[in-house]
C-alpha cells in the first residue's frame, strides 16, 4: 500500500506572500499609519494632536486600533489620508 505524502507547499507560500505584500502596498499608499505605545494620558494627548493637526472631515483621521498593555500603557494605531484634496 502506498504511503500518502502531501504535496510541496513552497509555490503556494510564495503566492500568498506576494499577495500580502501587494495588498500591504495598496493600503500603505492610501493611508498614513503610525503606531504608538504610550501611557494612557500620553495616548489621549497624542490622539488629540492628530485630530487637531489632521481634521477628521478632511483627512479621515481615526484611531484604527488600540489595546491595553500591562502597566496602564496603550498601544494604538492612528490612520489618516496623506493629504486633504
Amino acid at each position: 500500500m502506498a504511503k500518502f505524502t502531501p504535496p510541496p507547499l513552497d509555490g503556494l507560500r510564495r503566492r500568498i506572500q506576494r499577495h500580502r505584500q501587494e495588498k500591504a502596498g495598496e493600503r500603505s499608499g492610501m493611508f498614513v499609519r503610525e503606531t504608538f505605545q504610550l501611557s494612557r494620558e500620553e495616548a489621549r494627548e497624542k490622539a488629540r494632536q492628530w485630530f487637531n493637526e489632521f481634521p477628521k472631515a478632511a483627512y479621515w483621521t481615526e484611531v484604527e486600533s488600540w489595546r491595553q498593555l500591562d502597566g496602564d500603557r496603550i498601544e494604538f494605531t492612528m490612520r489618516r489620508l496623506p493629504s486633504a484634496d
